[in-house]
């Protein structure tokens, strides 16, 4: 029976030992949180370089996909090895409308991110988007039926509290030639694309849990590789109407810090941002979707650090209590799902209990 026999619901059947799955889980971890950290701040790097182009810098957020070739292909040569008649690929159509239609949304979700970042500090949006655990903690209760707990709700109150601090004082945060307008904006935009990736985030799950075929991480790669095209297609359309390729060379002669760091900065930004999608479909095939939210919130005290450390941002009393509310929230997020885990734990040994005990009475019968 070939190895992506259909079967519902069926998220993680591939034959790997325990030690694989948890190198495999911490694998998809650390590409997440450098993403998590190496993307805004590359992306602020461009921008505070003198680069201004939105749309490019949203089409370099899913623009490298074409290196996840290179681990399928190499997937598909050690298929071929064990099964000559293999097939290239595990994707049905009804994966790939689905991946496309979360690709589109992706490619948005960049544009909202990259306009917002425009006018705010890396150390603010990496705040202001950990509300996207607000959102996805909704999304999740009403897509994938994922409960509240005392514990999350705590901590989407403490994220909320957070947000709005940031936004009732500016005047100590809004950047140099930034309007209170322009500062509003990308406020609004940066919350927006936390909302949407909070969207995001549980679809892929379902998607999963509706795929009607067993779900392996080559597959995992493969619906990444077609969001990433659709997202960056999304943003190509718009740097069409933009006219930012043919701005691109203009812009990099005129970069601050010179025109090969221009285009060093935009290849290494497309490469974290890469490991950031990965990283999040990764943890969500592996663990789960909330689990994903929580490490991109984790990443919020680094951020801090590597904002105020290399683009000398100024840490305010205002950023300094939004960042303890979040990691409260955070902490609050994280046992709350620790105690979800062991319980779940221990019902699933009384159930094994009760099957055998009932199996033991059948055969004594």
């Amino acid at each position: 029976m070939d190895s992506e026999t259909m079967q519902p619901n069926n998220r993680n059947k591939e034959d790997m030992s325990k030690a694989l799955k948890r190198t495999l889980v911490a694998l998809n971890c650390l590409l997440l949180m450098l993403g998590n950290t190496g993307g805004p701040c590359l992306s602020r790097l461009y921008f505070k370089g003198g680069g201004h182009r939105q749309w490019l810098l949203s089409w370099l957020e899913t623009g490298g996909w074409p290196v996840l070739f290179i681990p399928l292909i190499i997937s598909y040569h050690h298929r071929r090895k064990h099964d000559s008649s293999a097939k290239p690929y595990f994707m049905t159509r009804r994966i790939f409308t689905a991946c496309s239609v979360l690709g589109l949304l992706t490619g948005l979700d960049d544009f909202l991110y990259a306009y917002g970042l425009d006018f705010l500090p890396v150390s603010t949006s990496s705040l202001l988007l950990t509300t996207h655990l607000v959102f996805t903690a909704i999304f999740a209760f009403l897509i994938v039926k994922q409960k509240f707990t005392p514990y999350s709700i705590n901590a989407v109150g403490l994220l909320t509290v957070g947000a709005v601090i940031l936004g009732l004082h500016r005047s100590t945060d809004k950047p140099a030639n930034v309007t209170k307008g322009k500062y509003f904006m990308g406020f609004f935009l940066t919350v927006g694309a936390a909302a949407l990736y909070g969207f995001v985030l549980p679809m892929i799950e379902l998607t999963y849990m509706k795929a009607r075929q067993v779900i392996t991480y080559t597959l995992v790669m493969e619906m990444q590789l077609v969001m990433g095209f659709f997202a960056t297609l999304f943003c190509t359309v718009g740097m069409l109407i933009n006219k930012d390729f043919q701005a691109i060379p203009e812009e990099a002669r005129q970069y601050e810090l010179g025109e090969v760091r221009y285009y060093i900065v935009l290849i290494w930004s497309a490469i974290f941002w890469q490991f950031f999608f990965l990283g999040a479909v990764g943890v969500i095939f592996y663990v789960h979707t909330l689990l994903a939210a929580i490490i991109i919130a984790m990443c919020i005290p680094l951020t801090q650090i590597l904002g105020v450390i290399f683009f000398h941002e100024a840490f305010s009393s205002e950023k300094g209590v939004a960042l303890v509310l979040s990691l409260w929230g955070l902490a609050s997020y994280s046992y709350g799902e620790y105690l979800d885990t062991k319980e779940k734990e221990r019902a699933q040994v009384v159930k094994e209990r009760e099957t055998e005990a009932t199996e033991v009475g059948d055969h004594a019968a």
